[in-house]
């Protein structure tokens, strides 16, 4: 390597990114409603007054956090919707994306789950309810099309199985750990295993 060599190194994260980060571990941790811009310029050790700078308020830095991690979801589930594959493998795939963005979005996910039901009437989050939809017939459609195939039992309800998949998986971020002893995919092979083949010992 000679001296004008360069050598790469990894995008460093701008403080915008830091900032979103810390809001939405304070707004996990205390709910949205009781944090104050004071209380995340605290956390991330800066004055409130500088944080303006960056956001204009806090509905802003919400509003930045949840759509981020929308937009990574459905970028995701697209992905598996779009790939053709037969209902079960969709619903694993689904699960397997899922546990990757509580991995990769914990304190956004345990956010969301906490204060949709205030923030999905405000205009701002109108995105919310139409996010919401979307999942359910994207959910709902998979064990539809699972049942009518007789890969899925046909005597369950579909749409007490979405609800039981949905909250079973989603549920999770509110223990999930990053440096727990299992990561998302073995999280999601196990769960897999439990749902689709129960918790009976095969003869």
């Amino acid at each position: 390597m000679t001296d004008n060599d360069t050598v790469p190194t990894s995008k460093p994260t701008s403080k915008k990114t830091e900032l979103l980060a810390t809001a939405a571990r304070v707004f996990a941790e205390h709910g949205y409603r009781a944090t104050t811009v004071r209380r995340i310029a605290d956390e991330a050790g800066m004055l409130a007054g500088s944080l303006y700078y960056h956001f204009d308020s806090k509905e802003s830095m919400l509003d930045e956090i949840l759509s981020a991690f929308l937009d990574e979801l459905w970028t995701g589930y697209d992905a598996v919707l779009a790939a053709g594959l037969g209902s079960r493998e969709t619903v694993e795939a689904l699960v397997a994306e899922s546990f990757r963005e509580i991995d990769r979005h914990r304190d956004a996910v345990a956010v969301y789950q906490k204060e949709w039901r205030h923030l999905v009437g405000l205009p701002r989050f109108g995105y919310l309810a139409a996010s919401q939809r979307k999942f359910e017939q994207a959910w709902l459609g998979t064990l539809q099309r699972g049942a009518a195939e007789g890969v899925f039992r046909a005597d369950l309800d579909p749409r007490l199985a979405y609800r039981f998949l949905r909250d079973t998986v989603w549920v999770a971020a509110s223990w999930y750990r990053p440096d727990g002893e299992h990561g998302p995919e073995e999280i999601a092979r196990q769960y897999l295993s439990m749902v689709l083949d129960g918790l009976a010992a095969q003869p």
